[in-house]
C-alpha cells in the first residue's frame, strides 16, 4: 500500500512540473500529451492541410465546387463573380497550374472524368442552358421527392447517393432501376446535407453541412441494408465558412473543400493510419 500512494505521489508531481513548465517556458510537452488523450475519446480520420494551396490568391471570387483528377494528380476548382477566370486549376500539392474564363459563366458544380486515354472535366453552369438527360422524383417531402438535391454519388454497390438538403436526409437509389432503397434523416436534424462523396476505400461518406460549417464523417452500411445514419467524427469549421461543395481524392483520400464564405477551397489529409487501409 505504501508504494501505491508513493507511486501516486510521483505521478501527481509530474504532472505538476509539466503544468509548471508548460506554463512559465512555453513547452510543447503538456499540450502534444493532452492532445494524445483528447485521440482515444473521438476518431479522427483527417487533418487540416493548412500548406494547401501554396497561394491563395488566386481565389478571387466564390468557390463554388471542387473536383480532383486523382489520375492525373489536378484540382479543378470553380468560381463565381464577375471579370474573374472561372476555373482554376491546381496540383494536389498546392501548385497553381492554369485557369479559363471562357464557355463558363455561372458555375455550380465540377466533375472530373479521366482515363488513359483522354481527360475530361463537367462543369453544370446554371447561367447558361441545358438539357435534362434524365430526372427521378418531383418536389416534396416523400420518398423519391426533393426539395433542392444538392449532391449526389455513387457507390460500388451501384447505389445512388442524393443530398436532399431542404428535406434534411440522403436518399438512397438503385443505379439501374431508380427504385428507392431508403433515406438517412437521424443524422441531419439541425440542416440538410449540401455534399455527399465516399472514401476511397468505401467504408465512409463524407458529408457537408453548409450553415453549420461543419463536415460530417458517416458510416457506410454493408450492401443490401440501408439502416439508420452513424455519424463517426466531425471536422468543426471555422464560423461561416460555409462548405458548399466537396470531392475526395480516389487515390489518397484527401477531402477538398468549396467554402462559398471564406471564398477559398481548403484541403484535408488523411492520417497515415487511415491511409494504409485503403489499399488493404
Amino acid at each position: 500500500m505504501a508504494r501505491f500512494w508513493v507511486c501516486a505521489a510521483g505521478a501527481g508531481l509530474f504532472l505538476a512540473f509539466l503544468v509548471l513548465h508548460s506554463r512559465f517556458c512555453g513547452s510543447p510537452v503538456l499540450r502534444n500529451f493532452a492532445f494524445q488523450i483528447s485521440w482515444r475519446t473521438e476518431k479522427i480520420l483527417y487533418r487540416l492541410d493548412v500548406g494547401w494551396p501554396k497561394y491563395s490568391e488566386y481565389f478571387t471570387g466564390t468557390t463554388f465546387c471542387v473536383a480532383v483528377d486523382s489520375l492525373n494528380g489536378l484540382v479543378y476548382i470553380a468560381q463565381r463573380g464577375d471579370n474573374i477566370p472561372k476555373v482554376l486549376v491546381f496540383t494536389e500539392d498546392g501548385y497553381f497550374l492554369r485557369s479559363w474564363n471562357y464557355t463558363v459563366d455561372t458555375p455550380h458544380g465540377i466533375f472530373a472524368a479521366s482515363t488513359l486515354h483522354e481527360q475530361s472535366v463537367w462543369i453544370t453552369d446554371v447561367g447558361s442552358d441545358f438539357m435534362i438527360l434524365w430526372l427521378h422524383g418531383e418536389n416534396g417531402t416523400g420518398p423519391a421527392k426533393f426539395n433542392i438535391p444538392h449532391s449526389v454519388t455513387v457507390d460500388s454497390a451501384g447505389r445512388v447517393w442524393v443530398a436532399d438538403r431542404g428535406n434534411k436526409r440522403i436518399q438512397v437509389f438503385d443505379k439501374d432501376t431508380g427504385e428507392w432503397l431508403g433515406a438517412w434523416n437521424n443524422c441531419f436534424t439541425e440542416e440538410g446535407p449540401s455534399a455527399v462523396r465516399f472514401t476511397p476505400d468505401g467504408q465512409y461518406l463524407i458529408v457537408a453541412q453548409l450553415n453549420l460549417s461543419r463536415l460530417s464523417i458517416l458510416a457506410a452500411p454493408p450492401v443490401g441494408s440501408i439502416g439508420d445514419c452513424s455519424v463517426i467524427s466531425t471536422i468543426q469549421l471555422a464560423d461561416e465558412v460555409l462548405p458548399h461543395l466537396l470531392e475526395v481524392d480516389r487515390k489518397t483520400g484527401a477531402i477538398y473543400v468549396a467554402e462559398i464564405g471564406a471564398k477559398q477551397v481548403q484541403k484535408y489529409a488523411p492520417l497515415n493510419s487511415y491511409v494504409s487501409s485503403f489499399g488493404s
